[in-house]
Formats: C-alpha cells, structure tokens, sequence
C-alpha cells in the first residue's frame, strides 16, 4: 500500500486477490458482502457494514431479500449500495431465467422453482407470474411475463387472460407461478379455484397447464407433485 492511502484499500486489494485466485471459497460471508459493497461504496471502509448487515439479516439472501429502505438504516451503507444489491438481484434472477430459456422443463423443475424463489419467494406482495414454453416444454425467450400484483384471487386473475398472453407468445404450454408473502406455501381454497379455473380455460384450446407453484424464500410447492393438476 502507498504511504498515505487509506488502509482500507489494502485490505479490499487483498480481498480481491483471494477472490480471484479461489472465488468465494474460504471467504467469511461478512467478506463476501464487503466485496460487493466496494463495487457501490468505492470511498469508504465498509468491513463494519458488512458486519452489520450480517448481523442484521443472516446471510447473503436475507440481505439481497431485505427492502430497501430497511438496508438503508444500517449505518455506512448510504443511498446508493442499496440500490446496487437489488441490481445484483436482479440480475441473478435475470441469469436463472436466462439459463433456463430452452432447457427441458421436465427434466429441470428445480431450476424453475430456484428461479421463482429468487425472483418473488420473497417479495412483500403477492404477484402472479406465468412461464410460457414451446411444444418441446422448453422455456421460450423471454418466456416469463407478471400478469398481476397484490392480492392474488379468481376476481383479479382472469384464465381468459392468461390463455390469449399464451396464445400471443405461441406457446403449448405453461407453468403458473405465484409467491406467497406469509411464507406459508401450502394452497389456498382460492389458489384451487383459480387453477382449476385456468385448466378448464386451457384445455378448450389444447394448451397444456404443467405446474402451478407457489413460493417463499425457502420452499416451494407444487400443485403437480401434490396430484392437484
């Protein structure tokens, strides 16, 4: 380090370095969070606030999870790396759904279910989400529209809606998705309705409803494993 710089800037040198040589492994999760600080906080020694937000949400999901307003409260955290983490949230949900376009369905629900818990499993408001797939059950490009937000029931959600959004995307088929904010993912008497509802819709133009889940942070639940569809 050069006579006069600050001493954290040393220590980020060397963070990076270990990254670089072996990723995330051997690194404290504090560190991780540190790393990831720098990238928005490049003028300040945010080891403390990696510590906090730690301290504060567990991990790195409770804190790439926590709203931002309540990551701002953290002290040394400022406006801006709050908006940062949601972007890199963001963009790890944009990968699972990336990742997933022309992947076998079928054979891959995990990778739906980890895209879908990442996406909303944690959102405050209840959303309603579709993945549309080709007749090889591949998710199409872009194949994943929101068709509401709030509260979740067979007034808002309209099946005849979500059968001509598949119908304008030329998709077979499609899997529905919606998170549930009490983190109880076990369906509702309203859930079934409206599944049911959008099967019956469905099956008038030969469209294929494969799953419908439902989603926290940490579990996920499926109408198909569950033998509801």
């Amino acid at each position: 380090m050069i006579e006069g710089e600050p001493h954290y800037l040393g220590h980020r040198q060397r963070l990076r370095e270990r990254f670089m040589t072996s990723g995330l492994k051997g690194l404290n999760d504090y560190e991780v969070v540190e790393l990831l600080l720098t990238l928005a906080i490049p003028r300040s020694d945010v080891k403390q606030a990696a510590k906090s937000l730690i301290a504060r949400f567990g991990n790195l999901r409770g804190i790439l999870d926590a709203p931002r307003e309540e990551l701002q409260r953290i002290k040394g955290i400022g406006a801006v790396a709050p908006v940062a983490l949601q972007i890199i949230r963001a963009t790890a949900a944009l990968y699972l759904e990336q990742s997933a376009e022309g992947a076998e369905y079928l054979a891959d629900q995990d990778q739906l279910s980890a895209f879908w818990r990442m996406r909303i499993g944690a959102l405050r408001d209840e959303v309603f989400e579709v993945a549309y797939l080709d007749s090889g059950c591949r998710l199409l490009r872009d194949g994943v529209d929101r068709l509401e937000e709030g509260t979740i029931d067979r007034a808002t959600i309209y099946p005849r809606r979500v059968v001509e959004c598949a119908i304008k995307r030329g998709a077979a088929a499609f899997v529905l998705a919606h998170n549930h904010p009490n983190g109880r993912v076990q369906p509702s008497e309203q859930d079934k309705t409206l599944t049911r509802a959008i099967i019956l819709a469905a099956e008038t133009i030969q469209l294929k409803v494969l799953d419908h889940l439902i989603v926290s942070p940490d579990e996920v639940f499926s109408f198909r494993k569950a033998g509801l569809l």
